[in-house]
């Protein structure tokens, strides 16, 4: 938005070496550069007496959007925001912004590029597996240039993600207070913690089985993210310590207490759940991506439709595509199927991932879209009956919110994890894999039609309504809670 004041603070990067990103150390002098976007009337808004913050998320659309979320519920509560992303990150949510959120203000992050890694593709949105690991050094390359802004912009209270704990290290060389705020979900978190940290901790009962999949002795170079773990669960458990007296969490009580209450023990700390912290599109808003899918939707009979959606970020192998597409045709279930390709993917690439004739005989029942569906928009459709998702901890709480029971197969990471916590507490069930950890078509179809056809599993839709009657009920109160904590952590 046009309002908005915008910070452009660079520093000059060393010169890339092989196209790779061996960069120089980055030179300390820094270059600020304040553009006049804010207009009087914003100016005169601006209380002298407002607490800044500093907020680093990772750059994956989840961690962007809950932060996004906490930056708005904090703005209206005289709180100014500098939220720290890449460019292209920023440019992917500025349309959420409103007027009235003219107290945040956006902080661009220039990594490192080369020719195999410009700019546009400085963000986990559709960025190809062989750059995942890139990406991870870029970022953690930016470390200085984080100090630089911290330096220079001096805010009371730093609000740092789970992937860069550099940032907390930094912040208390600089005195300034730091909290982490992790978007992930307190089971799959307290999971990793009981794995590399804490092995000997007492673990809250529960009926979880990890398929073997998942365990880390059978990850491959295929997945990076997934290879990557132990050095995941090193830097979420350092930055959970880091912490000053407190850590946030995108989840809720009813979902998960008993594992926040876990955590509480064993980092000896409070754990604040704050969530569900999703956006919530207007639905009457002008949107042309989402003007064709809602006519299709408005002729469908309510409930009676599956979203399919796989996240920003993983992408199925053909195998995985025609599994689950057998597993849709066979429920015959309604269904809209956004899928997604590593950004660069040739134009026909739908066509050859799906099975052949799959679309002709699922006829008016399916619509199936390339790349970008408004998620949010859709999950609050009156026709959409189920949610096909590889819980994403974002994607799971849209459903939540929205009142939309999920069917999960989960791909990696966390997903797992999260997949079963939502089938413990009742608002979701997950497609279970064969011993081989491939999906089953026919367990994708059963869970369809058990779900949305035949309407057996109502249990879940009168979970979500409770819960949600419960949310609802006390968000505002939470956020208050929320806005004094930060208040006291700021000024000491």
């Amino acid at each position: 938005m046009s309002s908005n004041l915008f910070l452009k603070i660079s520093i000059p990067f060393g010169r890339l070496r092989d196209s790779a990103l061996n960069c120089s150390v980055f030179h300390c002098k820094l270059h600020l550069a304040i553009a006049i976007a804010m207009d009087a009337q914003q100016a005169a808004n601006k209380s002298p007496t407002a607490t800044t913050i500093f907020m680093l998320p990772w750059a994956g659309y989840g961690h962007l959007s809950a932060y996004l979320e906490l930056a708005k519920a904090l703005s209206t509560r005289n709180f100014h925001i500098y939220f720290c992303s890449t460019p292209v990150s920023l440019a992917s949510i500025k349309p959420r912004l409103i007027p009235s959120c003219s107290s945040i203000q956006f902080v661009e992050l220039h990594l490192p590029s080369s020719d195999e890694f410009p700019p546009h593709l400085h963000t986990t949105n559709g960025l190809p597996s062989r750059l995942v690991p890139t990406f991870h050094q870029a970022f953690s390359e930016a470390a200085q240039t984080f100090e630089a802004f911290l330096q220079t912009l001096r805010p009371h209270l730093l609000i740092y993600d789970s992937l860069q704990p550099w940032a907390p290290r930094i912040a208390s060389s600089l005195n300034i207070p730091a909290i982490n705020f992790f978007t992930a979900g307190a089971f799959a978190v307290s999971h990793v913690l009981r794995a590399f940290h804490y092995p000997d901790s007492q673990f809250p009962s529960s009926d979880f089985v990890l398929h073997s999949r998942w365990k880390i002795k059978n990850t491959t170079a295929e997945s990076p993210t997934q290879a990557k773990l132990p050095k995941i669960g090193e830097a979420i458990g350092y930055c959970l310590n880091a912490s000053r007296g407190v850590i946030l969490t995108n989840s809720f009580r009813e979902l998960e207490g008993k594992y926040i209450d876990y955590l509480s023990v064993i980092l000896k700390k409070r754990v604040f759940p704050i969530g569900p912290l999703v956006y919530q599109p207007n639905q009457d808003e002008e949107d042309e991506d989402y003007s064709r899918i809602k006519n299709w939707l408005d002729r469908k009979e309510a409930s009676s439709t599956v979203l399919v959606s796989f996240g920003s970020e993983f992408f199925l192998s053909k195998e995985e595509t025609e599994a689950i597409a057998h597993g849709l045709e066979q429920s015959e279930a309604n269904f809209i199927w956004g899928i997604r390709f590593p950004k660069g993917a040739k134009k026909n690439a739908i066509e050859e991932a799906l099975p052949e004739g799959f679309l002709e005989r699922a006829g008016g029942r399916a619509m199936v879209v390339e790349e970008w569906v408004p998620q949010g928009k859709i999950l609050k459709h009156g026709s959409i009956g189920g949610f096909v998702s590889h819980c994403g901890w974002n994607s799971a709480m849209e459903s939540i919110v929205c009142g939309v029971p999920i069917i999960g197969i989960p791909m990696q990471v966390d997903q797992p994890f999260n997949a079963g916590i939502l089938e413990e507490a009742g608002v979701g069930v997950e497609a279970k894999r064969d011993s081989d950890g491939k999906i089953q078509r026919d367990e994708v179809a059963k869970l369809i039609k058990e779900v949305v056809v035949e309407r057996t599993r109502e249990d879940i839709r009168n979970k979500l309504e409770k819960i949600n009657e419960i949310l609802r009920s006390r968000r505002e109160e939470k956020l208050d809670e929320l806005a004094t904590e930060i208040s006291l952590l700021s000024r000491n």
